[in-house]
């Protein structure tokens, strides 16, 4: 390089602008960030499924925990006064709550009349009987066993006659049967005093 091409003054240096950024192209409404109040809804409605779903396994629990003896109807009750049964009848009553009362009348020699309480379950397979009143019988229509208006059996498969329920007279006059005691007539109960509740004039 020569002494003159040194001493020449260099050429000004050409400014250089930035290149403005390119503009961003418009987001779609997929990716557009969830807003907190709709986030805010989002999970309360999921903690309160949560709580639901959590009180209904615990009432499932709690139910499970109690067994179903406890929801049961009780084994005594009242079946109304004396004189509501008429002699000689069936009365059928209390038949949705398995009992049947029968009342006999005085006999021949002046014994005294009584109420006795039949279960409805009869003693072959468990069927419930049906109350004939114009064949004075109890007839189960599982397999056609027969039951006299005592509740001795005399006809069909079933071994044995109907059970007798305990009976007796409540503080206020009414017929208290109670499930939880039953005598079989096999077994010589029937003569038990609490198998017969005897009436007098």
């Amino acid at each position: 390089m020569s002494n003159e091409e040194s001493k020449r003054p260099a050429p000004p240096a050409t400014p250089v602008t930035p290149k403005p950024a390119a503009a961003r192209p418009p987001a779609s409404a997929a990716s557009k960030e969830v807003p907190r109040r709709s986030f805010l809804s989002w999970m309360t409605l999921a903690w309160t499924a949560f709580a639901a779903s959590m009180l209904a396994a615990g009432t499932a629990t709690a139910r499970f925990m109690f067994p179903n003896v406890l929801f049961e109807p009780p084994t005594t009750f009242k079946a109304g006064f004396p004189n509501e049964i008429q002699v000689d009848q069936v009365d059928e009553r209390f038949k949705s709550r398995g009992v049947w009362l029968v009342k006999t009348g005085f006999d021949q020699w002046g014994n005294s009349s009584g109420i006795f309480a039949l279960s409805t379950v009869c003693t072959h397979l468990g069927c419930t009987p049906n109350w004939l009143e114009a064949e004075q019988k109890f007839k189960c229509p599982c397999h056609g066993s027969g039951y006299y208006k005592n509740g001795v059996n005399f006809e069909g498969p079933t071994p044995r006659p109907l059970e007798r329920f305990a009976i007796s007279l409540a503080d206020d006059g009414q017929i208290l049967v109670d499930k939880s005691k039953k005598f079989q007539q096999e077994k010589g109960e029937w003569t038990n005093p609490s198998a017969f509740l005897k009436l007098t004039v």
